[in-house]
């Protein structure tokens, strides 16, 4: 299926999201975030999220399905278009308050970055999982093959320009969970 490659993108970003609500509960419980959760959470959410996955989704299969008639300036795409633009910005307002947060300990605007990434993507993701990807897989089965290639080689190309691989980001979600996890 032509979107095998952005749904396991997909699980991926839901282990951050979940870490994510964790790291909020801890803040809203007074606990001290350490730089070794928020760095890596600003890399995932900027790079591998922003650059990789939405890269894939914008420059191959967006085209694919305008190809096979879906418009691309309104209905599901322009909307899907319009999302990662305000999950770059929100991933922006993370980066901004996470440096404040580690200057000066005050969580309140981490807190309500956070909450509204959260809530953002995985609206989101619901979105692009039980909905674009259905019709993807059935307007662009004919092409399947192709547009697996052509998704695999765009994320080859964004992580090698990060001067990462998946596997790479694959260790950071998991040191993620698992750095949360210890905080008590």
């Amino acid at each position: 299926m032509s979107t095998t490659s952005l749904r396991n993108d997909h699980k991926l970003i839901e282990k951050v999201l979940h870490a994510l609500g964790t790291t909020i509960k801890l803040l809203k419980d007074g606990k001290q975030i350490p730089e070794q959760i928020l760095l890596p959470t600003l890399d995932f959410t900027q790079n591998f999220t922003d650059i990789c996955h939405h890269g894939k989704e914008e420059e191959v299969l967006f085209p694919a399905l305008e190809k096979a008639g879906m418009p691309t300036n309104m209905g599901p795409i322009r909307m899907m278009l319009i999302d990662h633009k305000r999950t770059k910005e929100i991933a922006e307002h993370i980066s901004v308050s996470s440096k404040k947060y580690l200057e000066n300990g005050n969580s309140d605007y981490l807190i309500e970055s956070l909450e509204l990434y959260v809530q953002h993507v995985t609206e989101h993701l619901w979105k692009e999982n039980n909905r674009l990807f259905m019709m993807a897989d059935s307007r662009l089965n004919y092409a399947a093959k192709d547009i697996d290639r052509n998704i695999n080689d765009i994320e080859e190309k964004k992580l090698k320009e990060l001067g990462k691989t998946r596997s790479y980001y694959e260790s950071l979600v998991d040191e993620l969970e698992n750095n949360v996890s210890k905080i008590n």
